[in-house]
């Protein structure tokens, strides 16, 4: 009688678990819109969902640790003209979250530390490139400021957050509608699906497409008979692939290895209601100490709730093999070294004292704008007769430091107040 042989993996016995009804966060009001992504970004500092706004598209940033009740006059994200698509967050800078919309354009903000009073408006630059809606963005994962659009054009534009620049338009590569893009782990190749039911792999910067029809898969997995959206999640420290069907109420997962039949099926997590969307967190913003190897945020219609991945082990100690090096926060390269040829790993932190977020720090943009540029050579007469080669720059440079000044006053008002109002939540808690 022949014995089956029953694979090894340290990740067979992952489970999955729902937090506590305290720990959720209630009454957001999920968007709506027909989509294929997401709707929500997580990192180690907040939790960003694209919600219900009337005339216009808006999101709204919670602290993760604001759970429970959100009040409705909390603060919202808007400034798009219509609905947000896609939210993604900066993966070298917790503190600015970039958003693409049906207006067909795409806005990167800087979200502060503190919760603001009123609604964030102003985004610190608009990218404008695409003519139709803009339903998907994402960030370069190790050069600094590159950020990825793609759009219902057909469209793929590469851009410099830091200049407000575009650096790269994949044009003519796509015969039909994006459905999504993917980075490799050192940016220097994508993957983009398309409705012509092709997977390319382009290399960006020689704007050409570098395998294409693959004639068979390598390894073919039957899901269900599901129509929904699936939303994949793949953590390459583990190797594990974690599928969440849109609609669907669990998420399945897999490991990948390198020798046949290359994925392997590990468990499938299953609630109750449906997925109106779902966040997945990076790995810096995990509970080592609780052998948590993956976090999601699963939406619902008026809620988002987290579910916690782990693999159970005795030992309270450090588990080496579970958190190996991961990518941190620091980019390995700038925007112009990536453009110009140049290729870099992520750089790698240490899991093993916990990660804690950086402090917030801004996103500058240095755009190139016409006042830069000299005045065309030639004489001009001036309509108030005085010497036209007298520079205007001293007092325009005078308003906008007293814009600035202005500002960072306003800034530190709403700090200050939000901190009173945390202090009184604390009386009015101490006292219930």
């Amino acid at each position: 009688m022949s014995r089956r042989v029953v694979r090894q993996s340290k990740f067979r016995h992952v489970f999955g678990q729902p937090v506590k009804a305290d720990q959720m966060y209630e009454d957001i009001r999920v968007s709506k819109v027909t989509c294929d992504s997401s709707f929500c970004a997580v990192n180690p500092k907040f939790v960003a969902i694209i919600v219900e706004s009337g005339g216009g598209g808006a999101f709204i940033v919670l602290p993760l640790a604001k759970t429970g009740r959100v009040d409705k006059n909390h603060p919202l994200v808007t400034g798009h003209t219509a609905p947000v698509l896609d939210i993604d967050w900066c993966p070298h800078n917790d503190n600015v979250i970039a958003s693409a919309s049906e207006d067909t354009t795409v806005m990167v903000w800087q979200i502060p530390d503190y919760v603001p009073m009123r609604n964030i408006t102003e985004p610190v630059v608009t990218l404008e490139g695409h003519s139709k809606r803009v339903s998907i963005i994402s960030w370069h994962p190790t050069a600094r400021n590159v950020l990825l659009s793609a759009g219902c054009d057909n469209l793929v534009i590469l851009w410099n957050v830091g200049t407000g620049e575009m650096l790269l338009a994949l044009d003519d590569m796509h015969t039909d509608l994006i459905y999504n893009v993917g980075w490799n782990r050192n940016g220097s190749l994508l993957v983009t699906t398309c409705k012509d039911k092709k997977v390319r792999i382009i290399d960006p910067r020689k704007q050409q497409v570098v395998a294409n029809n693959f004639e068979e898969p390598i390894a073919l997995q039957e899901m269900d008979t599901s129509n929904g959206v699936l939303l994949p999640f793949y953590d390459a420290d583990s190797s594990i692939v974690y599928l969440c069907g849109k609609g669907d109420s669990s998420i399945r997962y897999f490991e990948i290895t390198d020798e046949a039949p290359y994925v392997h099926y590990l468990n499938t997590y299953s609630s109750k209601e449906p997925q109106r969307g779902m966040g997945f967190m990076p790995k810096r913003g995990l509970d080592v100490s609780k052998c948590e190897i993956a976090r999601f945020f699963k939406l619902h219609e008026r809620k988002c709730e987290p579910i916690v991945m782990t693999v159970p082990r005795k030992s309270d100690l450090f588990q080496d093999d579970l958190y190996p090096d991961t990518p941190g926060p620091e980019p390995a390269l700038e925007a112009d070294e990536w453009l110009s040829g140049k290729d870099a790993e992520p750089i790698l932190i240490s899991l093993r004292d916990g990660y804690v977020p950086i402090k917030n720090r801004e996103l500058k943009v240095v755009k190139k704008n016409i006042l830069d540029n000299k005045p065309p050579p030639g004489p001009r007469r001036s309509h108030s007769g005085c010497d036209p080669n007298v520079s205007q720059q001293p007092a325009l440079q005078e308003v906008l430091e007293e814009i600035r000044a202005l500002k960072e006053t306003v800034q530190a008002h709403e700090k200050r107040i939000s901190d009173l109002e945390n202090k009184l939540c604390q009386f009015t808690n101490g006292t219930d």
